[in-house]
């Protein structure tokens, strides 16, 4: 499945879709980036003259690359408008804070997919290289009520 074709069945838009580019992606990894822009705005009160970006948009961000494009690639043909790739647990650690205008990378491996259920460990990287958090995200796949 083609990269560009991933990102658009992603079910966000802006100002909530944490994904500029998708580099690569097989049956096991995926592998995407995304730059917060200064001017995003939860910036604006976290925190007040220090803006860093709260964890849970981390979390967001990593979930998004990590686990509903990867789901999407898994699912491939079956993946239909009807298809949600829904989040369900998180156990995260946060290394380093990711501050205005800094481009991440978010590497995600997959743990197992199977029954529906998707499991990954996810690792978000900074510029330089440095683990910023990492973590293991799990989701189901299921279908619109």
């Amino acid at each position: 499945m083609d990269l560009d074709l991933i990102k658009s069945k992603l079910p966000y838009s802006s100002p909530f879709l944490f994904v500029d580019e998708l580099i690569t992606v097989d049956e096991n990894s995926i592998v995407g980036n995304f730059t917060f822009n200064e001017d995003l705005d939860f910036y604006k009160g976290h925190f007040k003259d220090n803006p860093v970006t709260p964890g849970v948009i981390l979390t967001e961000t990593m979930a998004q690359i990590g686990l509903v494009a990867l789901g999407i690639y898994l699912l491939g043909d079956k993946f239909t408008e009807e298809t949600v790739v829904a989040f369900t647990s998180a156990d995260m650690q946060f290394l380093k804070p990711v501050y205005p205008n800094e481009k991440v990378t978010v590497i995600s491996e997959k743990i197992f997919f199977r029954f529906g259920k998707l499991k990954c460990n996810v690792v978000m990287k900074n510029e330089a290289g440095q683990e910023v958090c990492k973590g293991v995200l799990a989701g189901m796949i299921t279908n619109k009520l």
